[in-house]
């Protein structure tokens, strides 16, 4: 650039105007390019309102309120194969063998035995699942780039606080769920059965919250593997046009990450079931903590014991977790963009 011409600006200007305009262009990154903004507030880009975390809230609560009216009948079914022992014990022989001997012995709404006490969990339960995973994630992060370890650990800590919530809704499903050769229209209601439980039994671990360490260790490791899992190949998902191409990968990652979430966490499923539901002997509690439930199933009944349920577990869980992300992620942007 050549220099100023007399009557003209004076070579201090000059100098002043061009090492400005070459500080701005090589340091426009840093906070202090522009005088003008010194002590101006920065924006917080990746602040969460309070509006957003309560369309998160209510995103996870309608995931869980499709989830669990579509997919509940294959819950009850898994419960049943789970409560039974081995040998002359052994009642149901498959997945479809439990749904006919339930159709013609307890009609078909036996299907849906025990769905109020999901109905009034899932919705706060699925609600504190998305809601703490977005908190902690956040947290883990540091609001740094998120990693499949901070994906795992904030899906550990979500699934810990939704086991804390869930835990006696959990304990009275089972108890109704496991009432064999008795029609739905006869059984005891929810409220009545957790009046029971809390009056004989009392609020403590040994009552409405039997069975706390397993129903932990159960959502703990599933949420762990599903958020894991799903967020850290979800970047991977090929970019497409095409919406419902787009619908579809999402739904696969879902239904994989679910499936293997289940495979992995079913031991403490199997334990909660066997703590929370009827016990053997009537009056003596055989089944307690999770770790000494599956050490004592494994020495009693052998390794693929703690896997009773699994194909129900298989086809419940595997398709709600593609289920629950969908209509979560489908439902929160929904949300965001009607009321921004």
């Amino acid at each position: 650039m050549r220099p100023p011409l007399t009557g003209q600006i004076t070579w201090s200007e000059w100098l002043w105007r061009r090492s400005s305009c070459w500080f701005v262009e090589s340091k426009m990154s840093k906070k202090d390019a522009y005088p003008s903004t010194q002590g101006m507030r920065k924006p917080d880009v990746g602040k969460v309102t309070y509006k957003r975390m309560f369309q998160q809230l209510v995103a996870g609560g309608g995931a869980g309120l499709v989830e669990i009216c579509l997919m509940h009948p294959l819950d009850v079914v898994k419960t049943r194969f789970q409560l039974q022992g081995s040998g002359s014990s052994v009642q149901y022989r498959s997945v479809a063998h439990c749904f006919g001997t339930m159709y013609r012995t307890e009609g078909f709404l036996s299907f849906y035995k025990g769905i109020l006490p999901p109905i009034l969990a899932e919705t706060p339960k699925r609600a504190v699942k998305f809601f703490c995973f977005e908190r902690y994630q956040h947290l883990f992060s540091g609001g740094g780039d998120k990693t499949p370890l901070v994906y795992s650990l904030a899906g550990l800590c979500s699934g810990l606080t939704e086991g804390l919530v869930c835990n006696p809704f959990e304990r009275i499903k089972i108890l109704l769920q496991s009432e064999k050769d008795v029609k739905l229209k006869d059984q005891e209601s929810t409220f009545s059965k957790a009046r029971q439980i809390i009056r004989n039994e009392g609020f403590g671990m040994k009552g409405i919250n039997r069975g706390l360490t397993a129903t932990l260790g159960r959502h703990g490791v599933w949420n762990m593997v599903y958020f894991g899992v799903f967020h850290s190949f979800k970047e991977y998902i090929p970019k497409s046009e095409s919406q419902t191409q787009q619908v579809v990968y999402k739904l696969c990652l879902g239904l994989t990450a679910g499936t293997l979430a289940s495979v992995i966490n079913i031991p403490y499923d199997v334990a909660k079931s066997r703590i929370q539901g009827p016990q053997p002997i009537p009056g003596q509690i055989k089944y307690y903590g999770a770790h000494s439930t599956i050490v004592m199933i494994y020495k009693e009944e052998g390794f693929l014991a703690l896997y009773k349920g699994l194909v129900p577990k298989f086809l419940r869980l595997g398709p709600s977790g593609a289920i629950m992300m969908f209509v979560y992620e489908s439902l929160s942007e929904f949300l965001a963009k009607k009321y921004p």
